[in-house]
């Protein structure tokens, strides 16, 4: 299974569309759950609530600019080695404020897509079609050029 935790919704609804249709291309291949918590501006109390839905077993990869880079070929080859010693994959996009510094002493990975700032919402989006594309590569299926 894949949860996505992130804090706050995505008001957008170009954005909204995106999320759920790559979500629904995900559930193809793999069990997704997108849990959208309250951005409470307080980092301490962000952190309670991510906690909550993490088990001692999954592995976990809190999305942060100080993260690892990958490109897709390798991020679909970690996404398959995690798989296989997790039975679950955590992934955590904190708020404006970042992640508390818990959360990401929880983490397995600290993972980063850029440099650049984005939008939260457009975040998710790309973060959702990178873990398709890797489901894409993992099963040697067209998509990823």
């Amino acid at each position: 299974m894949i949860q996505i935790i992130c804090l706050g919704k995505i008001k957008e609804k170009y954005l909204a569309d995106l999320v759920e249709d790559y979500k629904k291309r995900i559930s193809k291949y793999h069990k997704i759950e997108i849990i959208e918590l309250k951005d409470e501006n307080d980092l301490d109390k962000e952190a309670t609530n991510i906690l909550k839905y993490i088990k001692d077993k999954d592995y976990t990869i809190a999305c942060d600019i100080q993260g690892k880079k990958f490109d897709s070929m390798t991020f679909a080859s970690e996404i398959d080695s995690i798989f296989q010693n997790a039975g679950r994959i955590n992934f955590i996009i904190g708020s404006s404020e970042g992640l508390h510094e818990s959360v990401k002493k929880r983490s397995d990975m600290l993972l980063s897509f850029s440099d650049f700032t984005m939008p939260h919402g457009l975040f998710r989006g790309v973060l959702l079609e990178q873990i398709y594309r890797a489901f894409k590569i993992n099963n040697n299926e067209s998509y990823h050029k």
